[in-house]
């Protein structure tokens, strides 16, 4: 069974099942338009540092709060500390988890419907996009960015010290090796490490986890005291290949699967770091102003040693093991702590939540909403659905459509609506992988093949194991009813072919621009 906290008086005090932890709060129906959500001017006194710690492929199950066998002391200290956001959803894969932190948009807004921006492909967060960095610029913040991009690379005004940030150290593509900090793709191979905008060779060999702790810790003991900040950690850890120090491996020896070994022993290095980083933040004497969030970018792959059990799915997948993220804020501004968060809230928000924080000023209509009374104050959250996404170029074919005609329901497509939960086309995998210290079996539901509507009552089931979309036909219209308007609202997505040009042979052996 998987432990998770009682709250009582908004305090976490004692561990109970994780089928009482994962009630979910029940929300109304809002018929909402994309506006403007742009909060109001704070005093210049008034404005924190910011601190946004982002780890990659993170599972449901793989933090010691979530009960898991991984080691995860600090971030674990977070949660006791802080809120711990237990209705956060972030989007199945890096891109466009990425892409909304940065715009605060939809990819349906974005043109990004549509997988991932691969090494190769001509194709960045759009550059009319005025991106979260450049707002708080614009707020009088210093800004730094650490670790990964995945935002794409094609053209130099697409990389991150052209994108608002004032300092860069890392990768541009969206996997490497952790040490060699060289990227395979296709025919292709080169070397994707940077300092600005220029290659940085001094780290080969570095173990990347490390470095990025290293390079924010300095960028922290650096910073203007008369200035605030804005750090954003993205982490490699811990997207594969499976790769750490030997150490930390040894630590868990007691996991007989060597995935799942690695896996642990790097989540618990990448715990570390986030302990490094926040522990520098107390030396300073910074903690006292400072905000800072923990969060995945999208949900466990199954396949390389992540968990997210008992969720349904992984990694790709738009059931809740794909979507569901980890997700912690602390800072002793918060109004409470200690306490689960069971409001809706969705990776998107924290472009106008930050800004609230700040006092910028948003000149661009968001998808995202303000969520600070929420999570500081215990409030209502004021979203009340999520379109996960609609992706015109993944489409089934065949099928039983229910007859339904205003809108293509072979699209692959999620929202959330309140409670409820549809999945339109082929949402992904949809087995539940058990923890690998309880077998490690994966278990599926037998279902209709031809099946190409599902809808489910999260609040309720929150493992998706019962399909309703026949029982309640009228949920699966009004829902089919949201995504009619969204898809009316959407820009053509956008997905080039790779370019041959992209070959690092062509750059001294290293990926960057090539336009």
């Amino acid at each position: 069974m998987i432990k998770g906290y009682l709250l009582v008086e908004r305090h976490i005090i004692e561990p109970i099942s994780v089928s009482v932890k994962m009630n979910l709060v029940t929300v109304v129906l809002l018929l909402c338009v994309v506006v403007q959500r742009c909060p109001a001017t704070v005093a210049d006194n008034e404005r924190p540092n910011i601190v946004f710690l982002l780890a990659d492929d993170l599972g449901w199950f793989d933090v010691g709060f979530q009960g898991s066998e991984i080691s995860t002391p600090n971030i674990d200290r977070m949660a006791r500390d802080g809120v711990v956001l237990n209705n956060y959803y972030v989007q199945p894969i890096c891109t466009p988890s990425r892409s909304q932190i940065m715009s605060g948009r939809y990819q349906i807004h974005t043109g990004l419907q549509h997988e991932l921006i691969w090494p190769d492909q001509p194709n960045c967060l759009p550059l009319d996009e005025i991106t979260l960095p450049e707002t708080l610029k614009s707020a009088g913040y210093s800004t730094h960015a650490v670790g990964k991009w995945h935002l794409g690379m094609y053209k130099e005004e697409c990389t991150p010290t052209e994108r608002g940030f004032d300092t860069y150290f890392g990768y541009l593509t969206g996997s490497e090796h952790y040490y060699s900090h060289e990227r395979a793709y296709k025919n292709m191979d080169g070397y994707d490490f940077r300092r600005n905008s220029d290659t940085d060779y001094s780290v080969v060999g570095n173990y990347s986890t490390m470095l990025f702790a290293d390079e924010a810790i300095d960028i922290i003991n650096n910073t203007n005291p008369d200035q605030p900040f804005f750090l954003y950690v993205a982490f490699q850890a811990v997207h594969g290949p499976l790769q750490a120090p030997q150490n930390y491996i040894d630590r868990y020896d007691f996991i007989n699967n060597v995935d799942r070994r690695v896996y642990a022993a790097m989540t618990t290095v990448l715990d570390e770091a986030v302990g490094n980083i926040t522990s520098a933040l107390e030396q300073k004497g910074l903690s006292d102003n400072t905000v800072v969030i923990f969060s995945t970018d999208n949900g466990g792959e199954t396949l390389v040693g992540g968990c997210n059990w008992p969720l349904r799915g992984r990694k790709h997948s738009y059931y809740e093991g794909g979507m569901r993220g980890v997700g912690v804020v602390t800072s002793p501004l918060l109004k409470r702590r200690g306490v689960y968060c069971d409001e809706l809230i969705h990776v998107s928000d924290w472009y106008p939540t930050l800004l609230n924080l700040s006092g910028a000023q948003c000149t661009k209509p968001l998808d995202g909403y303000d969520q600070w009374k929420t999570i500081s104050e215990g409030g209502t959250s004021p979203r009340t659905e999520i379109l996960h996404n609609i992706d015109p170029m993944n489409v089934t074919t065949g099928g039983d459509t229910h007859n339904i005609s205003m809108f293509d329901v072979h699209v692959q497509a999620a929202i959330r609506v309140g409670d409820w939960k549809l999945l339109t086309g082929n949402p992904g995998d949809g087995y539940w992988y058990a923890p690998p210290l309880a077998g490690g079996y994966k278990k599926r539901i037998m279902e209709d093949a031809d099946k190409r509507i599902r809808l489910f009552n999260i609040a309720l089931d929150p493992w998706e194991t019962e399909d309703l979309s026949d029982i309640r036909f009228d949920k699966v219209l009004e829902l089919i009813d949201r995504l009619v308007y969204y898809n009316s609202t959407a820009v053509e997505p956008y997905y080039p072919p790779g370019d041959p040009n992209a070959d690092p042979k062509y750059r001294n052996g290293t990926w960057g621009p090539w336009e």
